[in-house]
């Protein structure tokens, strides 16, 4: 299948997907992404909202920022979970900032005036982009760094997700950055399948996330953006308006989660579904009933 089809292909699957994602009734309808973060982070916050007596229409799975993002805006959901750095480039179009706070900033206001909606503070890790090699390569080859990358790239492949290669922080930028030529041109693959093909060495690195769990669980070695090319990724609630003034409660509910999830902790969480194969859901409920943040009978 080539590039072209199989965008008019993803086009069509994504329409028919917001076609059905309308909220019915009283339900808060909230939204992910299509990986294993998104989805933990979907559920915690359908979990704490359904704990404060608001039942809830889950719309997990909306592909990539592009499609979460027009159904937040036709209002087919009412929150999900971006990160800032996304938010910054591949929704807003601004080129990259190194500092967190200020990219917030810029976020936050610029969402309100272009979207008219309301970015929330940081749930508390960044999930920025990583460069994933197989732990034996790494080390055969004395390659730590992105830097270190370069000399080996082109006896190598990479995998990446569709986003990546279209993305203002994505490919064509980090190859320029660090002079990457690979032996082929990146092979485009579903989020899900990346960590799959590099353990079965159908390629041999890959673009994945600074929180994946599989990094652990396949014990993979994560390269150092030595030169600082990826900006901040802070995960940040985004909510309608509306759905503030329609449920009061909302508001404190995804404020509760500001600075309640380290890194490391989303990587245990992630680990625990991707790498142990446990259930979400009560995964989910063990890390907010540990917090403190959802009583036992939640």
């Amino acid at each position: 299948m080539n590039r072209r089809t199989f965008l008019s292909g993803f086009a069509g699957c994504a329409g028919l997907l917001l076609a059905g994602c309308t909220p019915r009734g009283n339900r808060v309808s909230i939204g992910t992404k299509n990986f294993t973060e998104q989805l933990i982070l979907g559920e915690m916050l359908a979990q704490l909202v359904e704990a404060r007596g608001l039942p809830v229409e889950r719309r997990f799975y909306l592909a990539g920022s592009y499609i979460c993002q027009q159904a937040i805006l036709a209002g087919r959901i009412d929150t999900y979970v971006e990160y800032t750095g996304t938010a910054l480039m591949a929704i807003l179009k601004e080129p990259p900032e190194s500092n967190p706070a200020e990219v917030f900033e810029t976020v936050k206001h610029e969402y309100a005036e272009r979207f008219n909606l309301e970015v929330l503070p940081s749930l508390g890790f960044n999930n920025t982009f990583a460069i994933v090699m197989r732990s034996d390569d790494a080390s055969r080859n004395n390659v730590k760094t992105l830097s270190d990358l370069s000399r080996m790239a082109p006896h190598m492949r990479m995998g990446v997700g569709y986003e990546f290669l279209e993305r203002k922080d994505g490919f064509a930028g980090l190859a320029q950055t660090y002079d990457l030529h690979f032996a082929e041109p990146p092979r485009v693959m579903d989020l899900g399948l990346l960590y799959r093909a590099l353990e079965s060495k159908q390629v041999d690195v890959v673009v994945g996330s600074n929180t994946d769990g599989l990094i652990v669980a396949l014990g993979l070695v994560v390269l150092e953006d030595d030169r600082h090319y990826f900006p901040p990724y802070d995960a940040v609630p985004v909510v309608r308006p509306a759905a503030l003034q329609r449920w009061l409660i909302l508001r404190d509910v995804l404020q509760g989660l500001a600075g309640k999830i380290s890194a490391d902790e989303m990587r245990r969480l992630n680990f625990a579904v991707d790498g142990q194969k446990k259930d979400a859901t009560v995964v989910v409920r063990n890390f907010l009933r540990s917090r403190g943040l959802l009583q036992m009978g939640g």
